[in-house]
């Protein structure tokens, strides 16, 4: 019985922590939308920010529902609490200081970076 409710509480913690957002996009980006426009986003573990270039901020609620690594690309699926769906994809399997933030349909909404205000075309660029 002390076995089953060890692992059982084990299973809960797993739980609780998968809900909650990676380490891997915790904390400030340079995002830049399609059509040129610059934000600053911010994740925390259950909450973002998004801040536009007149300074306005709209804050989020999300849980983390997915994790999906494939040869070495990362994608992280994010749900807000309005029920919509992202997805914080890093495509380079190197660095994951650039990335895209997508809807759940796949169209990249956001790219985003640590440093600097990057385009779609600088990620996949070849070098």
């Amino acid at each position: 019985m002390k076995k089953a409710s060890i692992a059982l509480l084990g299973i809960l913690a797993v739980i609780l922590v998968g809900c909650s957002g990676s380490d891997t996009y915790r904390g400030s980006w340079k995002a830049t939308d399609a059509k040129g426009k610059k934000f600053e986003l911010f994740f925390n573990a259950k909450d973002f920010t998004v801040r536009n270039s007149s300074g306005k901020k709209e804050k989020f609620e999300y849980s983390q529902n997915a994790v999906q690594i494939e040869n070495s690309v990362s994608t992280y699926g994010i749900q807000l609490t309005d029920g919509r769906n992202y997805q914080i994809n890093f495509p380079k399997s190197d660095d994951e200081s650039m990335g895209l933030i997508k809807d759940e349909n796949g169209t990249p909404l956001y790219v985003i970076s640590r440093k600097d205000y990057l385009k779609y075309e600088d990620i996949f660029k070849l070098n």
